[in-house]
């Protein structure tokens, strides 16, 4: 699987097949490995491609802060790097809002956008779940966050078990836990938690989804994909915010595929590339 520099670093991707470029983006604390049942099972036609994003996986380690800026940085040179344009986005986790990110600062080189379990809007009061505002809480205070995420590596061995219908096999949880080896290695990680916009903080994060939401709402002619789930361990999309996107998400189809925990494709691979596929060949997306 090939690794492309770019900036000071390198991005390792996942690639099948060849034409309309389907891109997939994993969040935290995952890679492009989540995506391995899915490449293969959405089919041709479609360059299907899956990058790991900077930090984590197999991609370069460089020496910056991981913010969301970051992030879209060293992704928009990759994006550069290979020269894909009318782009097809699948979004999942900070994935998603990467691909909605994306797709609302180069309007005119996206075709679709579809997303799972992903950041919506920005949340106050008590929008988030309960059990998962705590978490994300105590991640963002300082000193705590780096004992449970750096030191500890919480979100690898202590969360990302909790979310998932069907339990993760030891290969499996081995291939997440492998990039991230000691405490430096897991601060993506963190910032990626820390990131989580949540009563008006962190304020870059936050515009930036404002700005997306904005995007999300006027691209009438830009199709877009939820897909959703019977909410399992972990969940962030229950009915409330699946309601929210049908009233403010532009030409919207939703798609229901069974129960899932908060990483879908480790539950519902399957369902996931037919839906997929079903809605980019209805509109003609490859």
């Amino acid at each position: 699987m090939p690794t492309q520099r770019v900036l000071d670093s390198t991005i390792f991707y996942r690639e099948v097949g060849t034409g309309v470029p389907m891109v997939f983006l994993h969040g935290n604390p995952t890679s492009s490995y989540l995506w391995r049942n899915i490449l293969p099972a959405v089919g041709d036609p479609g360059r299907r491609l899956a990058p790991d994003l900077i930090g984590m996986g197999d991609s370069g380690k460089p020496d910056i802060e991981y913010t969301f800026d970051d992030h879209a940085r060293y992704l928009d040179a990759w994006f550069d790097a290979l020269g894909l344009e009318s782009v097809v986005l699948v979004g999942h986790d900070w994935g998603g809002a990467l691909a909605f990110d994306w797709a609302a600062r180069h309007p005119d080189r996206v075709r679709g956008v579809a997303f799972a379990e992903t950041i919506l809007k920005p949340m106050y009061g008590q929008e988030f779940p309960e059990a998962g505002r705590a978490l994300f809480e105590t991640i963002k205070a300082p000193g705590v966050g780096e004992a449970l995420i750096l030191e500890q590596n919480a979100f690898i061995d202590q969360v990302l078990p909790k979310t998932v219908v069907n339990p993760l096999g030891e290969e499996e949880f081995e291939t997440y836990r492998k990039p991230y080896p000691t405490p430096e290695s897991r601060r993506p990680l963190l910032q990626w938690a820390r990131a989580m916009p949540l009563d008006g903080q962190p304020a870059d994060v936050v515009a930036r989804v404002e700005r997306y939401d904005e995007w999300l709402a006027a691209s009438t002619d830009v199709p877009k994909l939820l897909l959703a789930f019977e909410p399992g361990p972990g969940a962030m999309t229950g009915p409330e915010a699946i309601d929210w996107c049908a009233a403010n998400i532009a030409n919207l189809e939703i798609s229901r595929n069974g129960a899932a925990g908060h990483h879908v494709q480790e539950d519902q691979p399957a369902a996931i590339a037919a839906a997929i596929a079903a809605w980019a060949d209805k509109h003609a997306l490859r």
